[in-house]
């Protein structure tokens, strides 16, 4: 009857007293050489620890929360019976050597006994042909819907030929590489039993290739893969996710990377791939209009930067009115196609005469300003060209013209950007509306708006004319399908035909979804609305 094997921490590195956050197996589990046993996480690297032999589970040791370090006792192994195997095996390194190795010559290295797992899939080569390698460096990787392990080499030299390639499958005794000048021990053979693969090299060689994996996360030979398979098994690797959810997310083309964990310490489960899906594809299924997919899947993150190295920082939590305007315009800026118009509206007839409505106004104890009048300006304008009065369908397939005529005004608060409504633009005078957007902007301000305020708005106005600048790109506030930016106003000489003469000229800037509206109808918009502020009469019409 054999021995009971000790299965320990190998040589994990500088890493001392590491976290168990995930054991994998239970007493009386079945587990083969290279399965993974516990999952051990500190604050740099996520690492699975393999058994070191086939066999069954007696009595784990260790639970999750527990600190293991190098040589730590995980669990107690009854080994398979071999029938030639020796008396006794021992996963304890000893100072006995392996075989002398024959003199230099060529090497076939092949899967080793990988227990009852066949046909696994090749998921990363980790060396190049013309490579130098030792004894036990990591080849490949293989993974199955239970584990995923990495193959040593059982030879030392260069490699000649890699008859493998990424996605071909692979069981004990197929070649893996070959390795000219090879030092090797018996192992380079084909192994001829399970109990012969595992004493013929070095005992301590299952550690010697756990420290091999654990190392090859901070650094790791090139693979012999194209670049874009390169990018998308790095994706893999460095996801804190066990082998069996990683290959369920390669098989749904899903960037780990992209996936927020739920399990402990924001490790991903099988569950959040799922929901990582669904939100996708329900995201795309609303932008999708023939462009393609929406939502930003596939972008990867910006990584965490560490400011604390480089000085004294202060973090400060951003308000709620921040965070929801940064999604929103996050959202559209990734699903819209967005275009921007620029253009100048002469504004000196309209501004003499808010002038001379001071006094009227100031008798009504209302203030009127220039952005009123744009506000009537594009409701006219917005009547005369209704496409740009319209929302797009979630499908993609169809508009809804609107009837009504309300526009929002983007307001700059303490809080962060909001935006109140003004309805019913198109049946109220400039006094009317002078008033209720100042009660609006001053409710803005204190916090005081109801949600019902904030909804309903055809088009938007940003106004930065009281702050200054020559143009910007208004982001679209779905779902909209335009928006309209103003800014500071100045005096400017402008050729009436005959001569140069002073004029108030105003930029402006508007952004239009392109799946909707065309340049064409975007300059011909533009012109309309530049020709009804230039003569502020022209409002009457519509």
């Amino acid at each position: 009857m054999a021995n009971t094997i000790e299965l320990r921490v190998p040589d994990i590195g500088d890493f001392d007293t590491v976290e168990v956050i995930e054991v994998l197996v239970s007493n009386g589990d079945k587990v083969s050489t290279d399965q993974s046993l516990i999952t051990l996480e500190s604050d740099k690297a996520s690492m699975e620890i393999p058994s070191s032999h086939d066999g069954v589970i007696t009595e784990f040791k260790i639970q999750v929360g527990d600190k293991l370090s190098t040589g730590d006792l995980i669990a107690l192994l009854q080994p398979e019976a071999t029938g030639d195997a020796p008396a006794t095996l021992s996963a304890t390194p000893t100072t006995e050597k392996p075989d002398t190795p024959a003199e230099s010559t060529t090497a076939t290295v092949v899967v080793p006994d990988i227990g009852e797992f066949e046909e696994i899939e090749v998921i990363e080569i980790l060396v190049s042909v013309g490579d130098t390698i030792s004894l036990d460096q990591s080849l490949i990787t293989l993974e199955s819907d239970k584990a995923s392990m990495e193959i040593p080499s059982t030879a030392a030299g260069t490699v000649d030929s890699i008859p493998v390639s990424v996605g071909d499958k692979l069981s004990k005794g197929d070649t893996i590489l070959l390795v000219s000048g090879a030092a090797a021990g018996t192992t380079q053979a084909k192994p001829s039993s399970p109990a012969t693969a595992e004493t013929s090299a070095e005992p301590n060689k299952p550690e010697a290739k756990t420290d091999n994996a654990v190392a090859s996360q901070a650094k790791r030979p090139q693979p012999a893969a194209s670049p874009t398979q390169k990018i998308a098994d790095e994706s893999y690797r460095k996801a804190h996710a066990s082998p069996a959810v990683r290959k369920f997310a390669r098989q749904l083309g899903v960037d780990l990377l992209l996936v927020s964990g739920s399990g402990r310490k924001n490790r991903i489960l099988r569950e959040d791939v799922q929901e990582f899906v669904k939100s996708t594809m329900s995201r795309s299924g609303s932008a999708y209009s023939g462009a393609g997919m929406g939502g930003g899947a596939g972008i990867p993150p910006i990584p965490e930067v560490d400011f604390t190295q480089f000085g004294e920082i202060e973090r400060v939590e951003m308000s709620r009115i921040n965070v929801l305007t940064a999604e929103n315009l996050h959202r559209s800026w990734l699903n819209l196609p967005m275009v921007t118009h620029h253009d100048d509206a002469d504004i000196t007839e309209l501004e003499a005469f808010r002038q001379s409505i001071k006094k009227e106004a100031a008798d009504k104890n209302v203030r009127v300003t220039g952005l009123v009048f744009h506000i009537k300006a594009l409701a006219a304008t917005l009547k005369e060209f209704p496409r740009f009065n319209s929302s797009l369908a979630p499908d993609g397939q169809s508009l809804f013209y609107k009837k009504y005529f309300n526009i929002g005004i983007a307001v700059d608060t303490p809080a962060g950007l909001v935006v109140p409504v003004l309805t019913d633009v198109d049946k109220k005078n400039i006094f009317q509306l002078s008033e209720e957007m100042t009660d609006l902007s001053s409710r803005a301000r204190e916090k005081k708006l109801k949600p019902s305020e904030m909804q309903g708005a055809c088009m938007t106005i940003s106004n930065l004319g009281g702050i200054g600048g020559k143009a910007f790109t208004p982001i679209i506030n779905p779902p909209e399908v335009a928006i309209l930016g103003i800014t500071r106003a100045k005096m400017q000489p402008v050729w009436d035909g005959s001569e140069f003469k002073p004029r108030l000229m105003c930029p402006l800037d508007i952004t239009y979804d392109h799946r909707v509206i065309d340049g064409a109808d975007g300059a011909r918009f533009m012109a309309h609305y530049c020709n009804v502020v230039t003569d502020i009469r022209k409002m009457l019409l519509y």
